[in-house]
């Protein structure tokens, strides 16, 4: 193939030189490119699939100066970069971004649209992987009970399984909903129990929890890790962002035990005094430091080995979910010095699994996908003039259960509130024959007076009606009937839900929320830059022709020729 390659490039350049002739120099063009997408034809032995939480696109560019040659630098040059990649609904939390690049399709199709909700019929709240059937593995007793329960779409990996049963389909996370969201049902994952720092996983998943897995957690590499300083990569001058809490660079002792005392304090009650040296509330802190992410790679790098994964004639599939970028970005914010330096950290930490990945395979023998599950808010401040401010969602559910009591009964209205959607009472509704529809659309129409609050949308509406662009459309495509609420609420650009602890959120359908890298490397795809609009859901239906399998039951993505070449159509 490559001779080929050589050979067709020459007789360009020679009819360029010669003959000037542009309708052969572009026949023998397309004769390369039809070449090019040719070396993908056989199905990769291995695909990695790497998610980065809450990393916006504008990071790349950002930091790529001081990005290392091996890490998110060779994957912008040496893979075919997307850089208008962007969700196109409002819901833009963890689990609906992971279902969304593990089915194909949006929340309207897949039905994950937050980690909890409330069901109708009983006013129950239901969480997303809580099993009462499964067990946690290797952890204490009654936890980690958790399993694929409540997904409802097909995802690659299920399709992947089911076109090869001995196709290995493996996710890993720090947090067991990202761990699971991306395994789908048919698949392994692991993930991290908080308290123990081990790895570990559910019954549903495993019937005798790997060797390799408990010997891994015999090696305690989660307490060598808590113990690591947090000390910054480069000098202060260096760094693009300027707001840091952490971080010193003067010299003198490092405040990460400082650090570690201010973040235990989120996990414990207000009037307990945290001594350095506890570590009663689990691991919790690591996952705030750079360091989650080096557990996260360390595992992952095992996992290909003690897996075999890509050592033999079926393709496997391994994702990879960093969880810390996002909890590190909700806490310092995204214009923070510790925000940018975990991810300088990363950058070479990915070098190191990348280096790995080319020194046991052929290039032509893996592919690697990267991507997130969405943006960030930049960090309101009070003395800003930008425009932005905290939604108080306490406040707001209690006036607007004042509101619905004077109009109607005085009553408990408000069933509960998430993800930017009220779940009203309809027990209570029902019960004194009062119209839902009607009910919805006060309650919409009072939820717009709130400061903050953009536009409102009520079940009803977005169940009859068909909003083909704007905020609605993107409302809409986070709508599943069974699951949603409501009343969903849409906040103005720059504003969050106030919550302790937390400067920066996802959740809207503005750009830094929806705007997020999307490379594609390896597997003889050809690098570039593409400037087009894209979808994420689109990853799910082009690895799917890369492995010539069929498309997941719900994935409505496109195919993007630009990996898999026009020849595939």
């Amino acid at each position: 193939m490559k001779l080929f390659y050589n050979f067709v490039r020459s007789i360009i350049c020679f009819a360029n030189m010669k003959s000037k002739n542009l309708f052969i120099t572009a026949f023998l063009l397309s004769i390369l490119h039809t070449a090019a997408f040719a070396q993908t034809a056989t199905p990769p032995k291995l695909i990695v699939q790497i998610v980065i939480s809450q990393m916006r696109y504008d990071y790349l560019e950002r930091f790529r100066d001081n990005f290392s040659e091996k890490g998110f630098r060779f994957l912008m040059d040496n893979g075919a970069n997307f850089t208008n990649a962007r969700y196109n609904y409002m819901g833009t939390n963890t689990v609906a971004g992971l279902a969304t690049l593990s089915t194909g399709t949006e929340p309207a199709g897949h039905g994950i649209i937050a980690p909890s909700w409330y069901n109708y019929t009983n006013s129950d709240s239901v969480n997303l992987i809580t099993d009462d059937q499964a067990r946690g593995l290797e952890c204490e007793a009654g936890q980690n009970g958790y399993s694929p329960i409540n997904l409802v779409a097909s995802t690659l990996g299920d399709r992947l399984h089911e076109s090869d049963s001995l196709a290995k389909v493996i996710s890993i996370a720090s947090n067991p909903y990202s761990a699971i969201v991306c395994g789908g049902s048919t698949g392994q994952a692991f993930w991290v129990d908080p308290k123990l720092g081990d790895w570990v996983s559910s019954s549903y998943y495993f019937s005798t929890f790997p060797d390799w897995v408990r010997q891994y957690n015999a090696t305690n590499y989660s307490d060598a890790l808590l113990e690591r300083d947090w000390t910054p990569e480069r000098a202060y001058a260096v760094y693009k962002n300027r707001d840091t809490t952490l971080l010193s660079f003067a010299e003198q002792p490092s405040k990460t035990k400082l650090f570690f005392r201010n973040i235990f304090s989120i996990f414990k009650k207000k009037d307990q005094t945290v001594q350095e040296n506890e570590t009663e509330e689990g691991f919790e802190p690591l996952f705030y430091t750079p360091y989650g992410n080096t557990l996260v790679t360390d595992f992952a790098k095992e996992t290909i080995i003690k897996e075999k994964l890509g050592e033999d004639d079926q393709t496997d599939l391994l994702t990879i979910c960093y969880d810390t970028p996002r909890l590190i970005c909700e806490y310092f914010g995204p214009r923070s010095v510790e925000l940018e330096d975990m991810y300088y950290k990363l950058d070479w930490e990915l070098g190191d699994l990348l280096g790995m990945l080319q020194a046991r395979y052929k290039p032509e023998e893996f592919i690697i996908v990267l991507s997130s599950d969405h943006g960030s808010s930049n960090v309101y401040k009070e003395n800003s003039r930008t425009p932005g401010g905290r939604f108080n969602t306490s406040q707001f559910k209690m006036i607007l259960n004042g509101f619905l009591s004077a109009q109607y009964e005085p009553a408990n209205w408000i069933l509960g509130y998430s993800e930017r959607q009220i779940y009203l009472n309809r027990e209570m509704i029902y019960k004194y024959g009062f119209d839902l529809e009607e009910v919805q659309s006060r309650a919409a129409t009072f939820a717009l007076q709130f400061r903050g609050v953009s536009g409102a949308l009520t079940a009803s509406d977005m169940q009859s009606g068909y909003f083909g662009k704007g905020y609605g459309e993107k409302m809409q495509n986070s709508f599943y009937p069974k699951r949603s609420g409501d009343i969903t609420i849409n906040l103005m650009p720059g504003w969050i839900e106030d919550r302790p602890n937390t400067v920066s959120l996802s959740g809207s359908l503005f750009t830094y929320d929806t705007h997020v890298p999307l490379i594609f490397v390896g597997g003889g795809i050809p690098s570039g830059k593409i400037e087009r609009n894209v979808n994420p859901t689109a990853v799910v239906p082009t690895l799917a022709r890369i492995l010539q399998i069929p498309l997941p039951d719900a994935a409505t993505g496109e195919v993007l020729d630009e990996v898999v070449g026009p020849t595939a159509q």
